[in-house]
């Protein structure tokens, strides 16, 4: 059993990461921003803890592991950054505001994340941290560009993280997922989730449960050898 910490774990692709561990047996704590009655209810159907704090706030990412460190009891053996938020816009309309909030949720809060918990992983020599990425961070979107250098971003942060922790036993790896079926993408409307369906070589939108089954094995005691990926969940859409 590991001790795993998950960021916006409340819904999408998070709640589906959620769910899967609690599965697996192992003891989970997910951070949410401020949607108390969907983390409620994930906490209540997996038993896991739910802990309300926002990642962009470094002050607030500090309290939120160490919460979760006494709720799992120990520290924390498995991160997942999944937190994150979009933002579709022409790049003449998006505001400074607008940008540094996609940056800092998206980016720099996987940074304050996996700063806060390696201690404890360096001196177990040994934990797993998976950062969720996207295939726009690989190809790039129109209209999305905050989005996009943000998700490009955690590449470079993966890479540079897998050097520097491999030899205190830590892998950091990348999952890429494509177009998922999540209310997230539910907002981009029939015609466009349609229409990337179409692009997409399997034929169809991507499901949480696709990006739980790789990010589960990254965390597996089987991906001991496996560091510094990025691992594509898209259904051949970035090829």
């Amino acid at each position: 059993m590991k001790r795993v910490l998950i960021s916006g774990g409340s819904r999408g692709i998070g709640r589906g990461l959620v769910e899967a561990f609690g599965r697996n047996g192992d003891k989970v704590a997910f951070i949410y921003k401020n949607n108390h009655e969907a983390a409620q209810s994930v906490a209540d159907k997996t038993g896991a803890t739910a802990i309300c704090a926002d990642v962009a706030n470094p002050q607030e990412v500090r309290r939120a592991v160490g919460e979760a460190e006494v709720a799992l009891g120990g520290h924390v053996d498995v991160l997942i950054n999944n937190a994150g938020i979009s933002l579709i816009s022409l790049m003449q309309d998006v505001t400074d505001e607008q940008w540094r909030e996609v940056l800092d949720t998206n980016l720099s809060g996987a940074f304050y994340l996996s700063r806060e918990v390696i201690s404890g992983m360096i001196s177990a020599k040994s934990g797993r941290i998976i950062h969720i990425g996207s295939m726009w961070g690989k190809v790039g979107a129109s209209c999305e560009v905050a989005y996009s250098a943000a998700k490009a971003g955690m590449r470079g942060l993966t890479l540079s993280m897998a050097k520097e922790l491999a030899p205190s036993g830590i892998t950091v790896n990348c999952v890429e997922p494509g177009v998922i079926d999540t209310a997230m993408n539910a907002a981009l409307g029939t015609d466009t989730l349609a229409a990337l369906v179409e692009n997409t070589p399997m034929g169809r939108l991507g499901a949480p449960e696709d990006v739980a089954a790789a990010v589960l094995f990254l965390a597996s005691d089987a991906a001991s050898f496996v560091t510094g990926q990025m691992i594509s969940v898209d259904g051949g859409f970035a090829l």
